[in-house]
């Protein structure tokens, strides 16, 4: 039997696009914004810390982190993220998303600034430090995923909703193109510290404390935008849905939304104690019947897609090489090199990523997220495998254009795909009381895919070839596809709705929890 939805949430659902709602996309997509920011800003120094901390005097070459400091630097954070999602999902859920939320950032903030005052008495104890600053600020960073969506998701309403949450995850795109363009200024303002642009003149960089100071600036950088929304995060009221079906305290959420929406809203108490709802866990039947496959399909997707996106540095270096954005190290001083480097990924950004995204806001609440997922995932598969079946075409100098297109299509699917889609629906589909569990859960399997894709396919590439694992990614997302089915379409319906809330589980109350009602307890779910 349906239920009559409360008025503070219906007056959300209903709600015309006001000013609020931007308040709460800049607030949340700020996180977002640094998010991404602090993950992709080491890849833009990891080779000047390798030329300062692990030049051999006299080499041929300029230094370089050995493979395994390399893959310990870039993805340990990772391992941070993954277990961030999974904690502050479940807090979020049991302390409220406002509690947790100003927590999440402060951690961030200190972790960032930290990474760059890592110290050590020699290359390993430094190389040590900044990995465990960058294990605890993914872990924060992986705390931001689920709140900053749950967050969007119960203050948006349902007509613009996926659109609201896009536009938070579209901050990602925003941040990666300001690392570079942080990395780009303050490479060019040291620059003058080297006296010649060759690696001959830079071969002991150690010795310039200037080429030092660079990657510390540049990684610290990624506390300034999360300490300046500190402020606003604090000042947010807890989301209506949470106070209302969560604390069950009606009169707080109308309270709050009263203030927010600018109307008066009504507090109703009675209906919410009378409501008893399907209270079921997370560990329990009735979670598995009702949403185990909703489970299967957020988790697996989202697992499949980030092995695909995060591999995809396995060809990035040949691109970057085609076209003449990076030379070799041994032509260029350190500076130059991180500039070089910067410029790629920021041009990348600019003409891909950042594009990308902003189509998903565009298009989200009009076509649907089940169709832009499975758009995507076809897309990324068909250019996976334009790209490994005739690869040796692409080697030839005369042909790289080409490779360089299919590979911006690639990057521009992921993100107008599932790479936002795989962010927006968690946070839809799933009952109030384990959203950010859920969505914190889903959220982890992807960077679990993550580390996959970023370690295990640099060894596949070693072993198997560059080809061969090109056609396994392409089998990847063509997965990726296939498990799209077994998400529901979210678009333009109540978050109570979508996730049950919104019905009785049965056409009355059941005896024992007729008495429960009667008595004014309530079973916590287990």
């Amino acid at each position: 039997m349906a239920r009559e939805q409360l008025e503070v949430l219906n007056a959300l659902d209903v709600a015309k696009t006001q000013w609020y709602h931007f308040t709460a996309i800049v607030i949340a997509g700020m996180g977002f914004f640094t998010d991404a920011y602090d993950l992709f800003c080491i890849s833009l120094v990891t080779k000047l810390i390798g030329r300062i901390y692990y030049q051999q005097p006299g080499a041929a070459e300029p230094g370089s982190l050995p493979s395994n400091v390399s893959a310990a630097v870039n993805g340990v954070a990772f391992c941070g993220t993954l277990t961030g999602q999974l904690f502050f999902g479940w807090l979020g859920d049991k302390l409220g998303r406002k509690r947790v939320y100003g927590m999440v950032l402060m951690v961030m903030v200190i972790c960032s600034v930290a990474s760059g005052l890592s110290f050590g008495r020699d290359a390993k104890a430094v190389v040590s430090t900044l990995c465990f600053f960058r294990f605890w600020l993914g872990f924060g960073i992986g705390g931001d995923y689920p709140l900053s969506a749950t967050i969007m998701s119960e203050y948006a309403n349902k007509k613009t909703r996926g659109a609201f949450i896009a536009a938070v995850f579209a901050m990602q795109g925003f941040g990666i193109l300001a690392g570079g363009m942080v990395a780009i200024i303050v490479s060019t303002a040291f620059k003058h510290s080297f006296p010649a642009p060759s690696y001959e003149a830079d071969a002991a960089a150690s010795i310039f404390p200037q080429a030092d100071y660079v990657w510390r600036i540049i990684l610290m950088f990624g506390a300034l935008p999360a300490l300046l929304t500190y402020y606003w995060r604090a000042k947010m009221p807890e989301t209506a849905r949470y106070t209302a079906l969560v604390a069950k305290n009606a009169k707080q959420a109308a309270a709050d939304m009263s203030k927010v929406l600018q109307v008066e809203v009504e507090a109703e108490q009675e209906k919410i104690e009378q409501q008893g709802g399907n209270a079921f866990g997370l560990f329990s039947k009735d979670f598995l019947s009702r949403h185990g496959w909703h489970l299967l399909g957020t988790t697996s997707t989202w697992f499949l897609l980030d092995i695909a996106f995060y591999s995809q540095n396995l060809f990035q270096k040949d691109i970057f090489s085609a076209i003449g954005w990076i030379p070799k190290a041994k032509t260029m001083s350190a500076l130059e090199e991180v500039f070089k480097i910067a410029r790629a990924q920021t041009l990348i950004a600019l003409c891909s990523t950042v594009p990308g995204y902003w189509f998903t806001v565009a298009f989200i609440d009009r076509i649907g997220r089940f169709t832009i997922q499975l758009m995507g995932f076809f897309f990324m598969t068909v250019f996976m495998f334009a790209l490994a079946i005739p690869y040796q075409h692409w080697t030839l100098r005369e042909n790289r254009v080409g490779f360089v297109v299919m590979y911006s299509l690639t990057f521009f699917f992921s993100n107008f795909g599932p790479n936002a889609t795989t962010f927006v629906v968690p946070a839809e589909i799933f009952p109030a009381r384990l959203r950010s569990t859920c969505h914190g859960i889903s959220a982890a399997a992807g960077k679990a895919g993550a580390i996959v894709g970023a370690f295990g396919f640099q060894y596949a590439e070693k072993g198997i070839g560059v080809r061969n694992s090109l056609l396994i990614l392409g089998v990847v997302n063509f997965l990726g596809l296939l498990f799209t089915f077994l998400v529901p379409e979210s678009k333009g319906r109540s978050l109570e709705d979508l996730s049950g809330e919104a019905e009785q589980e049965n056409a009355a109350p059941s005896e024992s929890r007729q008495q429960e009602i009667e008595s004014g307890t309530r079973t916590a779910p287990v």
